[in-house]
This record gives structure tokens, sequence and C-alpha cells, in this order.
């Protein structure tokens, strides 16, 4: 059954160099007649995918090839350009472990809310709040806002938030760094237990001997651009005749 797909699209992205172009200079620019239009970046360029469920799929390219991108656009952090994305199911996306958190309130809280961002409610969340404290290990840290947390605490607050939902896709940007060793292999065996179960998994990763070895498909991203998609012996060669 098929759970992704995107047609035609495309992400046109503002420059560095806009974004870092304020108010103040713009009107000034505009009042001497030496405004222009900022620059834009090409990101993706009309990408086709089709993803069924319960498939593997790996994602390699070099940096800025827009990998990242397009995972952010499937789980609907992003919105194209031009194109249609449809999903079907729940994501759990580990991109940016604590992206949606509110640091002014408290961990309890933020679970709440990450879970309604994730497509849960919350009473579904509520029933979960325990086990998602004890798996990050936070559970004096209950009633404490996150932003008194350490960086390496939000990120495993993140990562025991998305994956203790069970979602139905499971979303991978690179190799998973959070915490010390005893937490790093926690979360390796719950993403064994999703990758040995029948979610749908997409995974960005420099490791091409990890993608070779456990993806069944495989799609390389170049500027932007999907160069192929198949096979993922003959995707890494091929990438790696290139490179």
């Amino acid at each position: 059954m098929e759970v992704i797909r995107l047609a035609q699209v495309s992400l046109w992205r503002r420059t560095q160099e806009e974004f870092s172009y304020d108010l103040k200079k713009t009107v000034l620019s505009i009042l001497q007649g030496k405004y222009r239009q900022p620059a834009k970046n090409l990101v993706l360029d009309t990408i086709d995918l089709v993803v069924n469920s319960g498939e593997k799929i790996g994602i390699i390219g070099a940096n800025g090839s827009g990998k990242s991108t397009l995972l952010k656009i499937i789980c609907g952090i992003l919105q194209p350009t031009s194109g249609k994305v449809r999903v079907r199911g729940h994501i759990a996306p580990l991109i940016e472990l604590g992206a949606g958190f509110d640091p002014e309130i408290s961990v309890k809280d933020n679970i709440l809310l990450y879970g309604v961002l994730l497509g849960f409610s919350r009473a579904q969340m509520r029933e979960r709040t325990l086990t998602i404290l004890e798996f990050s290990e936070l559970q004096d840290y209950a009633l404490v806002p996150v932003k008194a947390l350490s960086s390496g605490m939000v990120a495993r607050l993140g990562f025991a938030i998305a994956t203790d939902v069970q979602p139905d896709i499971l979303i991978l940007d690179e190799v998973l760094s959070v915490g010390d060793e005893s937490f790093k292999n926690k979360c390796q065996q719950r993403i064994n237990e999703f990758w040995s179960a029948n979610a749908t998994i997409l995974v960005v990763s420099h490791d091409l001997g990890f993608i070779e070895k456990s993806c069944s498909k495989v799609m390389w991203l170049d500027k932007g651009q999907l160069k192929f998609i198949g096979n993922s012996q003959e995707a890494v060669s091929r990438y790696l005749n290139i490179v």
C-alpha cells in the first residue's frame, strides 16, 4: 500500500544573504533606488517519489544535496513551492530532536504538546507520559521547564516521544548520537525494533555500508535533483563512481 507520494515537488528557498538583510537596510535601499529582488536557490527540483508500506529507503548524496530538506517536506515541516505531497499514517520525525518544544513550559506539558504536533490526542499522550519520562531518564524533571535542561536531555526527550508513539513511518536524519553510551544503546535497540517490524523507514546517512546493507531501495540526490532510485547496491555504486 502506498504511504508517501511526492509529485513534481520543487522548493525554492531564500539565500543566507536574504535572511540577514534586515528591514532597515531594505527600506533604505528602496529609498535610494538600489533595491533588488533577493536571490533564491532551487533546493529541490521536480522530485517524484512513491514509498510503499514497510519499505526501508536510504537517501544518499553530498552535503547540500537536499536530503534533509526532502525529509522536512515529507514531515510537513516545510511546504513545497510547487508540486503535491501526500502522506498516510503517523510519522515519527527524528530530524531535529526537540525542535517543537516550548522552553517556558514543563517537560510533562511539552510531552503533551509534542505528541499533539505529531498527530496524537492529549489523552493518548497522557497515557504515554510515564513511559516517555522513564525511557528518557527524566522522571525527576517532569515539572521542570525545558529551558532548564541540557541539550542532551532535550534530545533524549525528543527521541523518547517520537519513538514511543509507535509510528507508521519513521524518519531518520543521520546517525543518532543522543546521550551517553548506555542511552545510545537503548536508542539503537528501539530503532532495531522498528527496522525488524513493518514500519516504513526513510533514513539519511553518509554511512554507505549501512545504507547498502540495511535498505531495500536507495535514492540518490544531487543538487536537489533525483539522480537515481532503485537497488541499494546499484545506487551506492553509481554515487561512488561520480564522487
